[in-house]
C-alpha cells in the first residue's frame, strides 16, 4: 500500500459484539453481571485459601495464582467494553490499545503456563505420592511461579515493541470488543512478516509445549489410576483432578474456537462472539467449577461464611 495512505494514528475504534442499539443494554447488564461474578468468584477462592491452614499446600498455591489472573484477565477486557457502551463510545486510545494488548497477552499466558503446573502437581501427587512433599516443595513452587510471570512478560514486552515499529491505516476499525494482537496486525499498511512469524512460532510454543505436558501428565495420571485395585481408590484419585480436567478442556476448547475463528483472511464478529467464551466465561465458571466438585474448598468456603455471618 502506498505511503501516502498512511497516517501516524491516535486511536481505534473497537467495534464490539453488536451495533444494534436496542441490544447495548442487555450486553451491558449481561457483560457486567459476570464480571462481577467473575470478580466476587475468584476473590472467594483466594480468601477460603488464605484464611484456610489445611487448604495451605501446592495445589491450593497455584488455584489462588490462577484465580488472580483470572480476575486480572477479565479485567483488561470488559471494564472498557462497560465504559463505551454506557458512555456510547466505541473509542480506544492508541496507547490504551497497546496497553490493553500487553496485559491481555500476560494473563492469557499465565492462564496457560498455570494450568500446565497444575497439571504437573496432580501428576506428582498420584503417581509419586510418597514423594510429593518432597518433590513439590515451597522453594520450587515459588519457582515455577515466578517463570510463568518471566515468560509471559517477556513474550507480552517483545510483542507490543514489535507493535510500535508497525505503521497503521486510516481505516482503524478492530471487528473486536478489544485490542486483539491478529486484529490490529490486519489493519497495518507496513510489512508485518517479522511480526506474524513471532505471534505463530512463540504462540505455537506457548500453545504446543504446555498442551503437551498436559496430556503426559494425564496419561500417566489415568494409568496409574487403572492400577487401583479399588473402585472407591479410583474415585477418590480422579475426584483430586476433576476441576482440573475441566477447567483445562474448557479454557483449551475455547482457546481453540478463537484460533479457528482469528485465522480467517477477512475480520468479523464471528471472532470477537468466540472470544468471549475464552476472556468473560471461562474466567468466571472456574471458581464454581472448583467449589463444586471440591470437597475441601466447600467446607473451607463454609467456614468462611460463617465467620462472616458471626462477625456482623
Amino acid at each position: 500500500m502506498e505511503a501516502g495512505n498512511q497516517t501516524a494514528i491516535s486511536k481505534f475504534t473497537l467495534l464490539g459484539l453488536s451495533d444494534d442499539m436496542d441490544l447495548q443494554p442487555l450486553l451491558f447488564g449481561l457483560f457486567l453481571y459476570v464480571y462481577l461474578m467473575c470478580v466476587i468468584g475468584n476473590l472467594l477462592i483466594i480468601l477460603a485459601i488464605i484464611s484456610d491452614s489445611h487448604l495451605h499446600n501446592p495445589m491450593y498455591f497455584f488455584l489462588s495464582n490462577l484465580s488472580f489472573t483470572d480476575i486480572c484477565f477479565s479485567s483488561t477486557t470488559i471494564p472498557k467494553m462497560l465504559v463505551n457502551i454506557q458512555t456510547k463510545s466505541k473509542v480506544i486510545t492508541y496507547e490504551g490499545c497497546l496497553t490493553q494488548m500487553y496485559f491481555f497477552m500476560i494473563f492469557a499466558g499465565l492462564d496457560n503456563l498455570l494450568l500446565t503446573v497444575m497439571a504437573y502437581d496432580r501428576f506428582v501427587a498420584i503417581c509419586h505420592p510418597l514423594h510429593y512433599t518432597v518433590i513439590m516443595n515451597p522453594r520450587l513452587c515459588g519457582l515455577l511461579l515466578l517463570l510463568s510471570w518471566l515468560i509471559c512478560l517477556t513474550y507480552s514486552l517483545l510483542q507490543s515493541l514489535m507493535v510500535l515499529r508497525v505503521s497503521f491505516c486510516k481505516e482503524t476499525e478492530i471487528p473486536h470488543f478489544f485490542c486483539e494482537l491478529t486484529q490490529i496486525l490486519k489493519l497495518a499498511c507496513s510489512d508485518t512478516l517479522v511480526n506474524h512469524i513471532v505471534l505463530y512460532f512463540v504462540t505455537g510454543l506457548l500453545g504446543v509445549i504446555p498442551l503437551t505436558g498436559i496430556l503426559f501428565s494425564y496419561s500417566r495420571i489415568i494409568s496409574s489410576i487403572m492400577g487401583i485395585p479399588s473402585t472407591g481408590g479410583k474415585y477418590k484419585a480422579f475426584s483430586t483432578c476433576g476441576s482440573h480436567l475441566s477447567v483445562v478442556s474448557l479454557f483449551y476448547g475455547a482457546g481453540l474456537g478463537v484460533y479457528l475463528t482469528s485465522g480467517t483472511a477477512h475480520p468479523s464478529r464471528k471472532g470477537s462472539i468466540a472470544s468471549v467464551m475464552y476472556t468473560v466465561v471461562t474466567p468466571m465458571l472456574n471458581p464454581f467449577i472448583y467449589s463444586l466438585r471440591n470437597r475441601d474448598m466447600n467446607g473451607s468456603l463454609s467456614r468462611l461464611f460463617s465467620r462472616g455471618v458471626y462477625s456482623q
